[in-house]
């Protein structure tokens, strides 16, 4: 059972989309990245971790979904599905530099939270293959 809600720790998750909105496209991009964070969030919600330590992830998704938005105007991806963008933007060292970081402290926070995402969104697809494999069909990635 969670002991916080996501509305307690972050009333404004929803509002993110609109937050990081560049150009009107981003709006529903954002979204779609909210979307993917979803599954993440919760898993950070029923883990048990403290309130200060779920809030200061939440922060750097916070980042990591700006910083998301503003390489796909500059890079002009608005075709790349968000769920896609986002894996490809954490890996097991961490994420993209991020620009409103001032301090190697800063960056190292916001890096352990997108290995964290990296490692959750991994023992998904892994799960997700083992389902696949045991139905018989083939695994693939996802």
């Amino acid at each position: 059972m969670n002991r916080w809600t996501l509305e307690e720790l972050c009333p404004d998750f929803s509002e993110w989309p609109g937050r990081w909105m560049g150009l009107p496209e981003d709006k529903s991009y954002g979204e779609g990245l909210l979307d993917a964070m979803r599954p993440f969030v919760n898993h950070l919600l029923a883990s048990g971790l403290t309130k200060r330590v779920i809030r200061r992830h939440l922060d750097n998704l916070w980042l990591l979904g700006g910083e998301i938005i503003r390489e796909v105007n500059r890079h002009e991806e608005h075709g790349t599905p968000p769920k896609e963008k986002l894996w490809k933007s954490v890996d097991s060292e961490g994420g993209p530099m991020c620009r409103h970081l001032a301090s190697e402290a800063g960056q190292n926070s916001f890096d352990c939270t997108c290995r964290k995402l990296h490692g959750f969104f991994k023992a998904r697809e892994s799960a997700s293959e083992k389902t696949i494999s045991a139905g018989g069909g083939h695994a693939r990635n996802i």
